[in-house]
């Protein structure tokens, strides 16, 4: 039997609406991720000096990711958890897939600059350096936070007046050398816990080092004198 056009017509129309109305197919929440990814991130500043000020790019709420039930956030290798940056976050189950967010990590402190010039192997003395207050991501790295960790050391070669004063700028006795098994006391009110990690960097009293704890995870403590790593909450 032939169908006339006009009911044909009639027939497609509504087998487009009957289409355009059936169930959508179920994407990954941006939420979720993005807290995975911000928990993360808080977690790896702890130890940090001043405040951390995290900003996370949201993940478009038009992705085609199905909905994941176990999210875990992680840093490519190498990356240290500050200034700009990538997270990536995966899901193990039910699918696997990965994404990254951009990310900025603010570390809003005081820091030391150089008061007045400095010659080549001169000891540093209090005159010699002052504070200023800004963002720790956006000056070089090993910038010096407090006037115990450049005072009495000898200067490396001459250095202007006005700029950031950085460990490597003086000779300093490393505390923690990188590869170096380290102890690593994590404490707060009312409490104190001890572990034992692996040193990621070298880092002279007082500077920061990320030391990668046995199960794998990477923290960021205060390196103190014999091989001890700080955390402080």
């Amino acid at each position: 039997m032939r169908i006339q056009a006009p009911r044909l017509i009639h027939t497609l129309a509504a087998l487009l609406i009957t289409l355009g109305t059936g169930p959508i197919l179920a994407q990954q929440a941006p939420e979720p991720v993005e807290t995975v990814a911000r928990n993360f991130l808080e977690q790896e500043t702890r130890g940090l000096p001043g405040r951390v000020e995290i900003q996370i790019s949201p993940l478009d709420a038009r992705n085609q990711l199905p909905p994941c039930a176990d999210l875990i956030a992680f840093l490519p290798g190498g990356v240290r958890a500050w200034g700009a940056l990538s997270v990536g976050v995966r899901c193990d189950s039910p699918v696997t897939w990965s994404v990254y967010l951009q990310a900025r990590v603010g570390v809003v402190t005081d820091y030391l600059i150089v008061a007045r010039p400095l010659r080549a192997g001169q000891i540093v003395g209090p005159a010699d350096i002052a504070r200023r207050h800004g963002d720790l991501a956006a000056l070089p790295d090993n910038t010096l936070t407090e006037p115990t960790q450049a005072i009495g050391h000898h200067t490396r070669y001459a250095i202007a007046q006005g700029n950031p004063l950085r460990g490597d700028m003086l000779r300093i006795p490393a505390a923690v050398r990188q590869g170096q098994n380290v102890k690593v006391i994590s404490s707060g009110e009312g409490f104190q816990v001890s572990g034992e990690g692996r040193a990621l960097n070298n880092a002279a009293p007082g500077e920061t080092v990320r030391v990668r704890m046995p199960n794998g995870q990477v923290i960021t403590g205060t390196a103190s004198a014999g091989g001890l790593v700080e955390i402080r909450y």
